[in-house]
Parts: structure tokens; sequence; C-alpha cells
């Protein structure tokens, strides 16, 4: 079987090509792909070549924020699977392309475990926050904010989603910085702070944080949050770093403890699924563009990667999908 798939060919190079599927194994499903996101993060960064490793060896298909309808599944999975919409972390079932992480594709053949089925989200298209959501979600947990002040640099999806649920799982304070002011006024941070216009000292003046929680990757940012933290203070790298370069003068006064979150762990999927369903997370205020699947493609990719007001662009591939115009959830009587 052959599929539409976006593939980068090279550095900075993207086509719209066809690709060919592998055969489904028992235990695959076959999803046709509604919605798909780019990642402005591990996207980018291969985008430019920065990451010369397996799986992002060209020519590649990217992509990990995929929504779809299920059409066809294998003989050990529920039949009853078929016509859903689910969330697809991926899929390695390409011929003669590498997938990283392989979920821009207009059909997807993926091992069932890998999906999420998005029961009780009125709008599937909402389903495309659950990886960043779970990140973000992961983030928290390793911060242990619970009755804590929290310092949230960066309020771009990740950042944002972070200090959502920072105030969810119970923080005593949340401050959030961002340049942005776009980004920053859907922040629901109980301080704001744009360092592009205000001076970060006065603003924070007279706090002391327990949690730092970057979601930057810009070590100066990092550098000024840190003299914010309190003694034996915890910090979270939200993001992916390819060095790390900081004073370490401070962390060895404040003997601060610093934490790597890789992704989401298991059951972080599901969880963000349901707070999305019950209303309790808000993740419709991330999808701020989108884009048809087309010749035009890597206008879209270029956007993401370098405009800031794009917090989230979303990919559409099918004509229905564009009709969705529902909120993520009912509201509750």
């Amino acid at each position: 079987m052959t599929s539409k798939a976006i593939v980068f060919t090279g550095v900075r190079q993207i086509e719209l090509r066809e690709v060919s599927l592998k055969p489904l194994s028992s235990t695959d499903v076959l999803v046709e792909t509604w919605w798909s996101s780019i990642s402005t993060g591990t996207e980018k960064m291969a985008f430019n070549g920065l990451i010369p490793s397996p799986p992002f060896i060209f020519p590649f298909i990217p992509g990990y924020e995929t929504v779809g309808r299920i059409r066809e599944v294998g003989g050990h999975v529920n039949q009853e699977l078929v016509g859903k919409f689910a969330y697809i972390a991926g899929s390695f079932g390409y011929e003669g392309v590498n997938a990283a992480f392989g979920g821009a594709s207009q059909f997807v053949a993926c091992p069932v475990e890998s999906l999420t089925v998005l029961d009780g989200i009125e709008n599937p298209q909402c389903g495309i926050a659950l990886p960043l959501g779970a990140t973000a979600l992961h983030i928290v947990d390793l911060a242990e904010v619970r009755g804590k002040k929290v310092l949230v640099l960066g309020q771009g999806a990740v950042g944002l989603l972070a200090a959502e649920l920072a105030k969810l799982m119970g923080a005593e304070l949340v401050a959030a910085t961002e340049p942005s002011a776009n980004r920053l006024k859907h922040s629901p941070a109980d301080i704001r702070i744009n360092p592009e216009t205000e001076d970060v000292s006065a603003a924070l003046a007279g706090h002391e944080f327990d949690v730092l929680i970057d979601s930057t990757g810009i070590m100066p940012a990092i550098e000024t949050g840190l003299r914010f933290l309190r003694f034996q203070g915890r910090v979270v790298f939200g993001g992916y770093y390819q060095r790390m370069n900081i004073d370490y003068s401070q962390a060895f006064q404040k003997e601060l403890s610093f934490i790597a979150a890789k992704q989401w762990a298991k059951g972080d999927l599901e969880r963000v699924r349901r707070l999305i369903a019950e209303g309790r997370l808000d993740t419709e205020k991330i999808f701020t563009h989108h884009h048809r699947v087309d010749e035009s493609i890597t206008e879209a990719y270029l956007q993401a990667f370098t405009d800031p007001d794009c917090m989230k662009m979303v990919l559409t591939w099918k004509k229905e999908a564009e009709t969705y115009a529902k909120p993520c959830h009912t509201a509750q009587p």
C-alpha cells in the first residue's frame, strides 16, 4: 500500500511524496490521518541537521503528533476499534524510508499499543495535544509541585501547559517568563513577566521559588532564573538540549538538584486524555495556526520554525477535518 507522506530529504529540504507502507501484522492497525502537527523542538533540530543519528537519518518521515481514524485492524486486534479516532505516537511501518517518528503520513500502519483512543473528547483534533500535554505532565510530576512556588521559563506550548498543570496539581504560586506578548497573554500563571519589556529581577523581587522549570533552552534565561531559587531548590529541564552551559556557582552555593525530563512516562497520555475530556486542561489555546497538506508544505514548516506567534501548527490532511469546530469537551451541567 502507498501513502502520501511528508519527507525530510536533506538538511532544510522537505518533500511531499508517495511512500510504501509495510503490510499490517496481526497486532497492527491502519489509521487514516486527519490531523498532524509540527514539533518546533526536535523536528526543527532535525530539519537543520543537528541530530545526525538514528532515527534522524535522511530521508525520514517526521511526526509524533498525529490523530486519525482507524480504518483496518489486524487479526488479533479488537474489531470494535474500526471507525474510532485515536492519537498515534508515530510509526516505523514504512519501506525504503526512515521514520522519525513517522506520523506525518496520510496512512499510518502501527502497533495497536501505540494508540490512545480519544474517547470522551468531542473534537478529536484536540488529541494532537496529547504528547505535549503528557510531556508537560511528566515535567510537573518530576518537579513535585504540590504546595511549592514554581517558576516556569518560556510559555510556548509545553511551558504553557506545564504552568497550567502545576496549578492543577497544587502549586502554591506559579510565575512565568516569556518574551512573546502573544504567548504570555495565554499563560495561566499567577505572575507573568515579559523579559523584553520588564525587569525580571524587579518583578520577582521578594519571591523565592522551590522549583524552576525550563522550556526555553536559553542558557542566560536559565542562569537568571537560578537566582530566584531557594537553597536546595529543584531545576527540571523540559526540553532537548545540545549542550548545557551555565554558571556552576549558583548550583554549588544553593545545592541545587537538576533533573532532565524525557518525554512522558507510561500512562501519561491517558491521564492527559482524561483531563482534556473532563475540561480540566485547556489545550485549544495552543492551536494557533493551520495549514493544508499540499505542495506548499515547506511554508508551513518554515512558519512553525520561525514565527514566534506560531505556538502549534496544525496540518490538515482531509477536507472533512476542516469542518470540526467543536470544543475539546462538552461542558458539564
